[in-house]
């Protein structure tokens, strides 16, 4: 399998963490790509020209973090990340969502930081770092469990890039529940082999 990475991406983490996790890690060929200049063979392979894309071993392309994720946990013979069933699917599936949400507010937040200041971008800022300071509470609250699935692994990607990018507005102050059960978390394989560097 082919991946088309950015190396400090957070949804390039989560996929390869799972990837890891399900025991795929070594049959993933990563390809470094920087979707902002659209090259043209990430285009090719994904016309919304984002990372993570996945290039399947029968060829097909898949691309965005959630199918990726899915896609990966329907190979090898590890426990499943997406439980089938029951309460542990939806409360695995509302993590991954808030994981995503935190993400999906926290890396725009992040390249519209590095534009000069006009009053509509700061209010977008504001309007994302509320997002994430509200998700942040809300994980805070009711942390995920210590199990391993789709959506533990998605917020430990999500405050792992909020550690990354984001050092001057700790997370952690106020959620000692949450901050407690990152640490521990984070030893886990496809945490650890992933963190940002």
């Amino acid at each position: 399998m082919k991946l088309y990475y950015s190396a400090t991406s957070p949804y390039v983490r989560k996929v390869m963490a799972c990837a890891i996790v399900r025991g795929l890690g070594g049959r993933i060929e990563k390809h470094a790509s920087n979707p902002h200049a659209s090259p043209a063979d990430l285009v090719a392979d994904n016309p919304v020209s984002k990372v993570p894309c996945l290039i399947t071993d029968d060829g097909l392309s898949l691309f965005g973090s959630q199918l990726v994720c899915e896609y990966l946990d329907s190979l090898g013979d590890e426990l499943p990340l997406f439980p089938e069933h029951g309460a542990a699917r939806w409360r695995a599936l509302k993590f991954q969502s808030l994981g995503d949400g935190i993400l999906d507010a926290a890396v725009p937040c992040r390249g519209e930081q590095g534009r000069p200041s006009e009053a509509a971008r700061d209010a977008v800022i504001e309007r994302y770092k509320a997002a994430i300071s509200r998700s942040v509470d809300v994980l805070g609250a009711d942390p995920p469990h210590k199990h391993v699935d789709i959506g533990s692994i998605t917020v430990a990607c999500a405050l792992g890039y909020l550690d990354f990018r984001f050092a001057s507005d700790p997370w952690r102050s106020g959620h000692p529940k949450l901050a407690a059960w990152y640490e521990g978390f984070v030893q886990n394989k496809g945490l650890a082999e992933t963190a940002p560097a």
